[in-house]
């Protein structure tokens, strides 16, 4: 809705030969964000929507998309994934540098979000950590037979530890001294779906990628399968998360 909703701004905007300089001052917002939200980068918001309304007489039907849009709880790029995600059976990640989505804490959400440079609004970081939260409901509700409840101990105990010991997840520490080259690269998750398709998703800084080639899921399930078997044994990874634990607090 987001992309229909800016495409057809743009349509009746150029119709009306209205520029996008024109539009952006008389809804006092700048021209960028004009094109951001024309691209589907960003949410129409009601304002631009009433006020191209009445420049371009388009008599009510761009007001009228007010009603179908709502924000988005994750960015547009990671929007295919996560509707993927909650098809899969089996889902293989590993993460480099943080603490992946799906076991982190609302503390450390937060923090996350609210560093990103350039700065989201307020509203988008509550809709981020919403919708980070309503992912980890995946974990339990499945063990649940579709009853999602919270994940114990966040407070008590350290979080990657209580997760470890759900019976649908298996967690693994890296240790930096087994640590190769591809270990560096960044994200790499593989999904599965019960249809048995199997989906490669990899993250850079501009860039999310899911892909169904043949070619780039052989590739990352032989990464992930080389860096399973570098990393600790679950049981040895509790071990270590535990002495982390005790060692910081």
């Amino acid at each position: 809705m987001w992309r229909f909703s800016g495409n057809q701004l743009k349509r009746w905007r150029t119709k009306a030969n209205v520029s996008r300089e024109q539009l952006a001052q008389v809804a006092s917002y700048s021209p960028d964000t004009i094109k951001s939200m024309e691209q589907g980068v960003r949410m129409p918001t009601p304002r631009v929507l009433d006020v191209a309304d009445e420049l371009c007489g388009a008599e009510g039907l761009l007001s009228a998309a007010k009603n179908y849009l709502s924000r988005e709880r994750f960015p547009a790029r990671a929007q295919e994934f996560m509707k993927r995600e909650r098809e899969a059976i089996s889902s293989w990640s590993y993460e480099s540098g943080l603490i992946p989505g799906l076991l982190q804490t609302p503390g450390y959400m937060r923090s996350l979000i609210e560093s990103r440079i350039p700065p989201v609004d307020e509203e988008t970081v509550e809709e981020r950590i919403t919708g980070r939260a309503e992912r980890q409901a995946m974990l339990t509700e499945r063990l649940r037979g579709g009853a999602a409840r919270p994940i114990r101990g966040w407070r008590t105990t350290p979080p990657l530890l209580e997760v470890s010991r759900l019976r649908n997840v298996e967690l693994q520490v890296l240790p930096f001294e087994r640590a190769f080259f591809s270990a560096g690269m960044g994200p790499m998750i593989l999904l599965e779906t019960r249809d048995h398709e199997r989906f490669a998703y990899t993250v850079s800084q501009f860039v999310s990628v899911l892909s169904a080639d043949p070619e780039t899921v052989r590739v990352v399930t032989e990464r992930l399968s080389m860096l399973r078997a570098h990393a600790l044994s679950p049981a040895e990874s509790a071990r270590l998360i535990e002495e982390m634990a005790d060692h910081h607090d």
